[in-house]
């Protein structure tokens, strides 16, 4: 299949910036291997796009590296502005694959950005963006559709800073309710466990807000599922009637709980793209991830986690650009129906142009309007 040139974005104004470097190099190393013309373009922190030399490389550099753009060769900045005019005006049109995590390249803003200059991209469009990146929305969303998710509370910054010790009773006694008293507290909006913190008791958890508070203005209150299993589940397609599913695998994390350094740090986690459950669970978890998957509108890709204790499966969250890094399970569930890393995201990229072609024309003339 000719396919036409494709366009990286990486990096990104969030706290999961790092994470993006490295699933963002990786996808373009891949796509370039397989024959596609690739170029990469690295979104500091400020927002400025950079463009990388052709062929750049990560090899083993940490994405500390990246912080010095012109180092790498790369020409910029520019704003996102130009950046969009740039890829717009190109002939052929480049496809954009998504490969930024969090804030701005997952929550429909990015979206919203190559919808207006008229650009294909990967990935689920603007709507569904937004509502898998906002846990809170999609939590109330989920349970509204009858789906099990663990309970939860929501405190937003304005309260905790005007009423500080009402909040604090009030997640007192939700914890006293749950049976354990540990809470997960975490942003509603980011990913990765980036400012998210296990709560042994009372006396934590106002620590823990102010965590939380550092990267959102929405903080999730989670009950704490002890022992319970890590499992997710690669969903890949557009058509809700058809979607390929894979998994579940497992991850068994290093720590107390899946935290940043558990997920991001080699040899610290183990994982497996093969869970050992019941041919029941594994028919209930896909069940529940493809309800997810259409609940939100997703298209192109996404990851649905999972909790499970016992023979209760709760579903935790879906992540509609998840990682694509060397221990990431998204990319790697897959190969049991033989898709190699590369063949993953050349579906994906597939997957975005079949969406852009479908769309109906956004241009009007005056004898469209309903006058």
């Amino acid at each position: 299949m000719s396919r036409p040139p494709i366009t990286v974005l990486l990096g990104g104004p969030s706290a999961e910036h790092d994470v993006s470097i490295v699933s963002g190099t990786a996808i373009a190393e891949a796509l370039a291997a397989a024959g596609c013309t690739v170029e990469q373009v690295l979104i500091d922190l400020d927002g400025g796009w950079w463009q990388l030399p052709a062929d750049h490389r990560r090899s083993d550099r940490e994405p500390a590296a990246y912080d010095d753009p012109p180092s790498l060769g790369a020409t910029g900045p520019v704003s996102a502005a130009a950046a969009l005019d740039r890829l717009g005006a190109a002939s052929p049109r480049p496809v954009v694959f998504i490969a930024l995590h969090g804030p701005f390249g997952e929550d429909g803003t990015v979206q919203a950005m190559l919808e207006g200059a008229g650009l294909a991209y990967t990935g689920s469009g603007v709507t569904a963006s937004a509502l898998g990146m906002d846990k809170a929305i999609f939590k109330r969303l989920v349970r509204g559709i009858g789906l099990p998710v663990a309970d939860w509370r929501e405190v937003r910054r304005a309260r905790w800073r005007e009423d500080p010790d009402g909040v604090l009773r009030e997640i007192r006694a939700f914890a006293d309710g749950t049976g354990d008293g540990r809470l997960i507290v975490k942003p509603s909006g980011l990913g990765s466990s980036v400012g998210m913190t296990l709560v042994h008791g009372p006396d934590e958890i106002g620590a823990a807000l102010d965590e939380a508070f550092r990267y959102d203005s929405v903080a999730l209150v989670e009950a704490y599922l002890a022992g319970a299993r890590d499992l997710e589940v690669s969903i890949i397609g557009n058509d809700h009637a058809r979607l390929e599913q894979y998994g579940p695998g497992e991850i068994v994390a290093g720590h107390e709980f899946y935290d940043f350094a558990s997920k991001y740090t080699p040899g610290l986690s183990e994982t497996s793209t093969r869970a050992e459950v019941s041919p029941m669970m594994k028919a209930s978890i896909l069940k529940i991830a493809r309800d997810a998957y259409r609940a939100i509108g997703a298209e192109g890709f996404a990851r649905v986690d999972f909790l499970v204790r016992g023979d209760d499966v709760f579903l935790s969250e879906i992540n509609t650009i998840p990682g694509f890094t060397p221990i990431s399970l998204f990319p790697t569930m897959p190969a049991e129906a033989g898709l190699s890393f590369a063949d993953v995201c050349l579906r994906v990229v597939d997957l975005a142009i079949e969406r852009h072609a479908g769309r109906v024309a956004a241009g009007l003339a005056t004898t469209d309007l309903p006058r």
